[in-house]
């Protein structure tokens, strides 16, 4: 009658361990789940938080273009590709300068603080083409920034890194940046 308890202790000598070993596993494998929904909110927040700088930015450079004295005239000073060049001559804050030289000096300072203010960030205006050729008082404005992730697989970004082209007008949104288009009627 010995034999049989000492028997049976020897046979469950491990189990506690072994229970505790998968409820450890178990435990890890909801904390990494729970890292990963935190870190794909932070991206989502982050692209969020980047979009809204792109409104602000293009709202700014609407302002701009109201603040020109002949704004309509001069729409098509404003007309810019992805590239922010070099720095007009004339610096309208210290002499007055001409509406098209105003238009140059706005748009080359705005590109500057679109490229300081968001990750990659490039900018380019573009007259819209649902107008007329004669009646031309509408830009669009897309704003680019660099994506968030790191994986190469960027499949669910699709819609926002492309805009759905309404004419032939738009531009195509550079390589690995998500882009913003906005109509501007100054």
């Amino acid at each position: 009658m010995i034999a049989r308890p000492v028997l049976r202790r020897h046979c469950e000598r491990g189990v506690t361990l072994l229970e505790s070993l998968v409820s450890i596993l178990i435990l890890a494998v909801g904390v990494l789940a729970i890292l990963w929904v935190q870190v794909r909110t932070l991206a989502e927040t982050q692209t969020s938080a980047r979009r809204a700088q792109a409104v602000r930015a293009i709202e700014d450079l609407g302002e701009r273009i109201k603040s020109n004295p002949d704004a309509f005239a001069q729409l098509s000073a404003y007309v810019a590709d992805w590239n922010i060049g070099d720095a007009p001559e004339e610096d309208c804050r210290a002499k007055a300068c001409t509406t098209t030289q105003l238009a140059a000096r706005d748009l080359w300072e705005w590109k500057t603080e679109v490229s300081q203010r968001l990750p990659l960030g490039k900018a380019t205006v573009f007259l819209s083409s649902d107008e007329d050729a004669n009646n031309k008082r509408q830009l669009g404005v897309m704003v680019g920034w660099r994506s968030n992730e790191r994986s190469n697989d960027k499949g669910y970004l699709a819609p926002l890194a492309q805009p759905t082209p309404t004419s032939a007008g738009i531009p195509d949104c550079p390589a690995g940046l998500i882009c913003h288009v906005v109509y501007v009627q100054p």
